[in-house]
């Protein structure tokens, strides 16, 4: 056998990250099968459901979330990630993005390539402490955290290397692959190891995604996240198995319209059994609500303009919504998208609000009167050029937030009399010591891409008959 290249290995991970998170979290087994249910009636039943990924790519689609403490650990993890192909994208501030203490920046690693993406699309969201941001930790909790953080090993020195060598050598044999495969799975299984009760509550009064980075000795799966074709049938469908789901779905509105960005929603974190230590050194059971099972429905990646009418809309909704039942601003939410939103993919490929890419269509079927227009517009009217549309591939920051908040029993402590230290992408991509891409550039790019070539191929001369 050969190497086992980069995309292999990412497949390989995924698969056996959803298998032990399963037995960890048994209600994700539910989860996974209802998913599983609706993904193939859906597909049986509409022809249009492999618009947006064929259904083999969504069937084995997922997300995962985990949390670091520190840089140190944010570069490893990019190590890690790197062996499988995938590379930061996106800068996410969650500190702003919920009214809940959540002291965490994000960034998600996962394939960029198209190519790449329909072998295996899973992303990892990766939340990184802010220990240093004074409305959440003051000097001495800053010091004892990041003391704390320091004394650490999330990832054994052999995982690190073949991380290395994989990146390097664009895949691994399959002897040192299976060792990867296997070390980095159980790098982010539960941790057995007892957790220090008052340490732990201490960074809970400030904030519990504070206390399950930096509370204890090793990293997580928080959740696991698979693809779904319907996500509102999903959700009634989980509450009738007995898995309690929080109160709405994150994102846009179901509508009649086109299906854009992303729609996210999960169960409820559940009660886990964790050993604790005490002062005097004994230990005794306690439970903690930290991990869950999310769930998504993916749509068109919009453009930096239909971003900023997404998100006006959204302000919008939240005014006419306020206080509102979650039923109530489901419809007020739909009332505005229908009023303001474009009803159709035309419409948002025109107005340069949506990412698609573009082919010229076979030469009998176009028009033999006329040389091609210059405008996007007429290309596609006059059926010289067809559209499809580009799946988002990203993250909300304000719907990650949400479902973080949804889980979490106490909202926490800010001290909104201090200043939030500044993070951003340059930032970022200097910590880990990667470049950060755009997501927006991503997408640009593949649809300029497409509309040169197609352009190109309308520009030539017919070919010669046989």
């Amino acid at each position: 056998m050969g190497t086992v290249p980069a995309w292999r290995l990412r497949a390989a991970f995924a698969r056996r990250l959803s298998d032990m998170y399963g037995t960890e979290v048994p209600a994700y087994t539910t989860l996974s099968a209802a998913v599983a249910e609706i993904n193939e009636d859906v597909s049986r039943v509409d022809g249009d459901a492999g618009r947006l990924g064929g259904v083999e790519r969504v069937a084995a689609e997922r997300h995962g979330a985990i949390r670091v403490g520190t840089p140190g650990e944010l570069r490893q993890v990019a190590a890690i990630f790197g062996a499988m192909g995938m590379r930061p994208v996106g800068f996410y501030d969650l500190r702003e993005a919920s009214s809940s203490s959540v002291p965490v920046v994000s960034t998600a690693f996962r394939p960029t390539e198209p190519a790449e993406l329909a072998r295996n699309p899973f992303r990892v969201f990766t939340s990184l402490l802010t220990t240093a941001d004074r409305r959440f930790f003051d000097e001495d909790l800053q010091a004892r955290l990041e003391a704390f953080l320091a004394r650490r090993e999330l990832f054994p020195a052999e995982l690190l290397e073949l991380a290395d060598r994989a990146e390097r050598d664009g895949g691994l044999d399959p002897e040192p692959a299976e060792r990867f495969l296997t070390l980095a799975v159980d790098a982010f299984r539960l941790s057995a190891d007892p957790i220090d009760g008052a340490w732990y509550r201490e960074l809970a009064r400030v904030s519990a995604v504070a206390a399950d980075i930096g509370g204890v000795t090793g990293t997580h799966i928080n959740h696991l996240t698979p693809r779904v074709l319907d996500i509102d049938r999903l959700y009634t469908e989980m509450g009738r198995r007995g898995i309690t789901m929080i109160d709405e779905i994150q994102g846009p509105p179901r509508w009649d319209g086109p299906d854009v960005l992303l729609r996210q929603t999960s169960f409820r974190a559940l009660e886990e059994k964790r050993r604790f230590r005490s002062a005097d050194g004994g230990t005794e059971f306690g439970t903690l609500r930290v991990r869950f099972g999310e769930v998504e429905a993916r749509g068109i990646a919009l453009t930096t303009t239909g971003r900023a009418l997404y998100d006006d809309l959204m302000t919008e909704t939240d005014r006419r919504a306020a206080g509102a039942t979650a039923a109530d601003r489901a419809e007020l939410a739909r009332e505005v998208w229908t009023a303001r939103f474009p009803r159709t993919e035309r419409e948002l490929a025109v107005n340069e609000q949506a990412f698609f890419t573009y082919r010229a269509t076979a030469p009998e079927r176009r028009p033999t009167d006329r040389q091609p227009p210059q405008d996007l517009a007429a290309l596609l009217d006059q059926g010289w050029i067809e559209a499809a549309p580009i799946v988002y591939e990203d993250f909300l920051p304000r719907s990650a937030a949400g479902i973080f908040q949804s889980n979490l029993t106490e909202a926490g402590t800010r001290d909104a009399t201090r200043s939030g230290t500044h993070y951003d992408r340059p930032w970022l991509a200097e910590t880990i010591g990667r470049p950060v891409q755009d997501p927006i550039d991503l997408y640009a790019a593949q649809r300029d891409t497409s509309l040169a070539e197609a352009r190109t191929e309308l520009a030539a001369p017919p070919a010669a008959p046989a």
